[in-house]
């Protein structure tokens, strides 16, 4: 498994909108070799606010496929020239192969 991960940190009150942008239905899903997607917003009272997106994928080749894929990039290019919005104050994405997990029991009935 390989996960993508992407943290973005905004001013203070805009955590909603990067949440629904990434949280709303896409194209991701239909993407061959995806698993999920999760759109998490660290919890804390004041300040900025971080929000961190986590895309599953089956490998990182499958990965590498969505990311050269013609719908990922039109995408992009219809982004090209338009400036970030101010309330986003970076941003980066981190790569990993998953090496181990577990997962709930289910008790046998």
């Amino acid at each position: 498994m390989f996960v993508q991960l992407k943290t973005i940190r905004v001013t203070e009150g805009n955590a909603e909108q990067m949440i629904e942008r990434f949280a709303g239905e896409g194209i991701i899903e239909e993407q061959p070799g995806f698993i999920d997607l999760s759109v998490l917003k660290r919890k804390q009272r004041r300040g900025e606010e971080e929000v961190l997106v986590m895309i599953r994928w089956q490998s990182e080749s499958d990965w590498k496929a969505w990311e050269t894929s013609d719908v990922h990039l039109a995408g992009h290019r219809a982004r090209r020239g338009q400036p970030s919005p101010e309330f986003i104050l970076d941003s980066r994405q981190d790569l990993y192969e998953v090496m181990g997990s577990k997962s709930a029991r289910i008790p046998s009935v």
